[in-house]
């Protein structure tokens, strides 16, 4: 069972939250980028761009390495499986909801299944 009011889970949510770096996740999924290749399809600055670089380390959602003057990020999924736990509570709340309007329509739609002629039950 995951801990509900974890401020790990807290924070992973809290840098998911941003569109800017859930994209920037998105990015991490196909390898390790630079903080600057990162930062690039937003045109945004690169002190931006590390501050929300530090929320998603913050939420140990990547990791960094410096090589010299170059930061490399790398995705750390470990934070994002805490989540989707989390998540399937609520997945399996709406599967078993979606379940029941489904067997609901198919009574109903049995109940208005025009008899064939000739039938007199």
């Amino acid at each position: 069972m995951v801990d509900l009011h974890a401020p790990a889970l807290d924070s992973v949510f809290h840098a998911l939250s941003d569109s800017t770096r859930r994209q920037m996740l998105r990015e991490l999924s196909n390898g390790e980028r630079t903080v600057s290749q990162l930062a690039e399809p937003f045109s945004i600055s690169l002190q931006a761009a590390s501050k929300h670089i530090k929320a998603l380390e913050g939420a140990g959602l990547i990791r960094r390495e410096i090589r010299g003057r170059t930061h490399l990020c790398r995705l750390d999924p470990g934070p994002l499986a805490s989540a989707h736990r989390w998540l399937s509570v609520y997945e399996r709340f709406w599967t078993d909801r979606l379940d029941d309007l489904e067997r609901l329509l198919r009574e109903e739609d049995v109940g208005k299944t025009p008899k064939p002629k000739g039938d007199d039950r």
